[in-house]
C-alpha cells in the first residue's frame, strides 16, 4: 500500500493550496480517509475526514475554510485549503483505514502518506 502526497508549498496569508494524496495497493473505496497535521514541536493533529459514502467532518480551526473530498474510482483524496493562515503551517499527511465511520485519532490509521510542507507566510 502506498499513498502519496503532493501540493505543499508556500503561500501567503489568504491564499490557497490545494492537496493531493494518491492512493495505490488498496480498494480505496473500502477505507475512510483522513488529513492530519503536524507542525514542530506539537503533536500530530486531526485536520479533516472524509466517509466511503463522502461525508466530512473537521477540526473547528479548518471549518469554512478547508475541503476534503475524494475521488473513489481513480483513488484520489483533496484537500483544499483557502483562506490560509500562519498557523496552519506545518506538514500535512493523509491516511486510510478501513470501516464506515469517521476516525480522528491518528493511531487508528492503518496507512500513511510521506507528508507534504505547507508553509504560510504572513
Amino acid at each position: 500500500v502506498q499513498l502519496q502526497a503532493s501540493g505543499g508549498g508556500l503561500v501567503q496569508a489568504g491564499g490557497s493550496l490545494r492537496l493531493s494524496c494518491a492512493a495505490s495497493g488498496l480498494t480505496f473505496s473500502r477505507y475512510v480517509m483522513g488529513w492530519f497535521r503536524q507542525s514542530p514541536r506539537k503533536e500530530r493533529e486531526f485536520v479533516a475526514a472524509i466517509t466511503r459514502s463522502g461525508l466530512t467532518s473537521y477540526v473547528d480551526s479548518v471549518n469554512g475554510r478547508f475541503a476534503i473530498s475524494r475521488d473513489n474510482a481513480n483513488g484520489m483524496l483533496y484537500l483544499q485549503m483557502n483562506n490560509l493562515k500562519p498557523e496552519d503551517t506545518a506538514v500535512y499527511y493523509c491516511a486510510a483505514v478501513p470501516g464506515w465511520r469517521w476516525v480522528k485519532v491518528s493511531s487508528k490509521y492503518r496507512y500513511w502518506g510521506q507528508g507534504t510542507l505547507v508553509t504560510v507566510s504572513s
